[in-house]
């Protein structure tokens, strides 16, 4: 820009910061009109195992390896983690990505869990209320059992802020392990068209309108 390289709407821009519309605004580089690539939105259902990360290391399997190469360029919206499968949102929108993710956007997670030992109502409504963990009082928007058993539980719990292990975290501190953890919906999008984990599929407009509005 400061090489008088750039234009927009035709006008020399030499001004660092500079804000453009994208699709209205007409910006060009040496004369060549730059265009945006096409916003893309992916939803994947991440297998157990799997690392929610660019790269390990220590050679664990992540995302990137068990999804195409046409991928790669995606960032993926929160994480799972390594033990936990489900729906795992990425796209090529770094400013969309970095909202849903934050927790002042309160973006409900759903969780499918199964968990050691059977559960209450008197610890279904502790999720309600909050347990304090060691970073803060954790709060579920909704807890209820689906199926309980004297072995195990099988419950499902929403949460808005999108803490580091913190549905693990909630649940072992009432004395219930989690033994699985699968993530259902993010959002306005579910894993209802999604058959297997290792599956992803691209999102339509709609799906997309809905997600970013």
């Amino acid at each position: 820009m400061r090489s008088g390289r750039v234009r927009v709407n035709g006008e020399l821009v030499s001004e660092l910061g500079t804000r453009v519309v994208p699709g209205l605004d007409r910006v060009e580089l040496d004369g060549e009109v730059i265009t945006l690539p096409e916003e893309l939105w992916v939803a994947f259902w991440k297998p157990s195992g799997v690392l929610t990360t660019r790269s390990d290391p220590y050679g664990g399997v992540t995302v990137y390896d068990i999804l195409p190469e046409e991928l790669d360029g995606l960032k993926y919206v929160g994480r799972l983690d390594r033990d936990a499968e489900g729906l795992l949102l990425l796209t090529n929108n770094g400013d969309q990505a970095h909202r849903l993710q934050h927790p002042s956007s309160q973006i409900e997670r759903e969780y499918w869990v199964e968990v050691a030992g059977s559960v209450g109502g008197q610890q279904v409504k502790l999720l309600r209320e909050g347990i304090h963990l060691d970073d803060g009082v954790a709060t579920a928007r909704s807890a209820r059992v689906l199926e309980a058993g004297d072995v195990k539980t099988t419950m499902c719990i929403v949460l808005t802020e999108g803490r580091k292990r913190e549905v693990r975290r909630m649940l072992s501190a009432l004395g219930h392990p989690v033994l699985r953890l699968r993530r259902i919906r993010f959002g306005t999008m579910t894993l209802d068209r999604l058959g297997r984990p290792g599956e992803w599929r691209y999102l339509d407009k709609a799906e997309t309108d809905r997600i970013t509005a």
